[in-house]
């Protein structure tokens, strides 16, 4: 019985994929998509249907099917049906830079990507046909040197009709019925920002800045109505569907407090895992682990060195031991025994810019 279960690790091991997607910025030489097989070293550029000059924002794997990955980039989303060997091009109804892709967590054949402009698109049929959701409406609360983008969206598995999303830079924003319409949820973020410790400018013309600078949010099954919220500022919660916030205080468990990432493992709706670092570019950052919803931390990413901010997290849809972290500045990280040992392996040289890592 135990040699079978090594037997089949070995297996599951050999058929894991981990994928990074990176942009040409900071000098970078070169971008899109690689994929390695986990555990070893070498790293494939895949650029097969995939354009040459797109900047990739976010990979997703289908949940039930690791031969499906989904891309979102500066050309549009793209599909891949062989685990990235070749790609084709989704025909959304409007040019858009895609900076997200959210698979439903109950009908997988739904699917939602977020846009800059700010917009949100649904699929019902796995990507082949896309419609425009209804425009968001959002006040252009920060005057960015970008334009503003959806960086995030999650369905609340308890709730299926409930779609969340934040912005960079422009808070959050909530649909209760699949994106037929959307309402503010940003009211509340502002707030915070009556406390000069929560007062953040950088590129823009108000100090509001930092609060609506959302990077990424979850939701989960294991606390409904409450979504998890990943900004400039730290980690924040709301319990009751975006109408108010509260911090949770990442400090008192980590020295770094700029919130990047935030997912719920797809396991255990407990567990959660998010990336802290000092700031969007800097020297360290980290990988931190919740067992309880939110309501403490513990570094998890044990004996490695970020040499650059901790841009994104993963774990496995199959196996809860495997996660995956990705630096920006090209270094992978991964554990196959659920935190005990860590590997590093670099992205090719040329890679200067990682937004994005996935896993299956």
């Amino acid at each position: 019985m135990i040699a079978a279960a090594i037997q089949a690790w070995e297996v599951d091991m050999a058929a894991t994929n981990v994928y990074a997607g990176t942009a040409r910025s900071m000098g970078a030489t070169m971008g899109g998509v690689f994929r390695q097989v986990a555990g070893e070293t070498r790293w494939e550029h895949l650029t097969n249907g995939f354009p040459d000059e797109a900047d990739v924002h976010a990979i997703t794997v289908h949940p039930e099917n690791p031969d499906v990955i989904y891309v979102g980039s500066t050309k549009g989303a793209y599909r891949s049906t062989n685990r990235g060997n070749s790609w084709e091009r989704l025909r959304l109804p409007a040019e858009a830079d895609i900076w997200s892709v959210c698979v439903h967590p109950k009908n997988p054949r739904i699917i939602y990507a977020g846009a800059s402009p700010p917009g949100v698109y649904r699929s019902e049929d796995g990507g082949d046909t896309w419609r425009k959701t209804a425009d968001p409406g959002l006040p252009d609360r920060v005057i960015m040197g970008f334009a503003c983008r959806v960086m995030r969206l999650d369905v609340d598995p308890n709730s299926p009709n409930d779609i969340y999303a934040t912005l960079e830079a422009n808070g959050t924003m909530r649909s209760r019925n699949g994106g037929e319409t959307w309402e503010d949820c940003t009211a509340d973020l502002i707030r915070f920002c009556e406390d000069p410790k929560y007062r953040s400018r950088i590129g823009s013309q108000t100090e509001i800045e930092g609060m609506l600078d959302g990077h990424a949010l979850a939701v989960s099954a294991a606390a409904p109505g409450t979504v998890f919220l990943a900004n400039r500022m730290g980690l924040f919660r709301s319990n009751d569907r975006g109408e108010h916030w509260q911090d949770m205080e990442i400090s008192r468990f980590s020295p770094l407090t700029y919130g990047r990432d935030i997912r719920v493992s797809p396991h255990d709706p407990k567990v959660m895992y998010a990336c802290l670092s000092p700031a969007a570019r800097s020297t360290d950052g980290s990988i931190y682990r919740s067992d309880d919803v939110g309501q403490t931390w513990k570094r998890f990413d044990h004996d490695i060195k970020a040499e650059a901010t901790m841009m994104a997290v993963t774990v496995h849809p199959r196996d809860p031991n495997q996660v995956y972290g990705a630096s920006r500045f090209g270094q992978v990280f991964g554990t196959q025994n659920g935190g005990r040992t860590w590997n590093e392996s670099r992205l090719p040289e040329g890679v200067r810019d990682v937004y994005a890592v996935a896993c299956g």
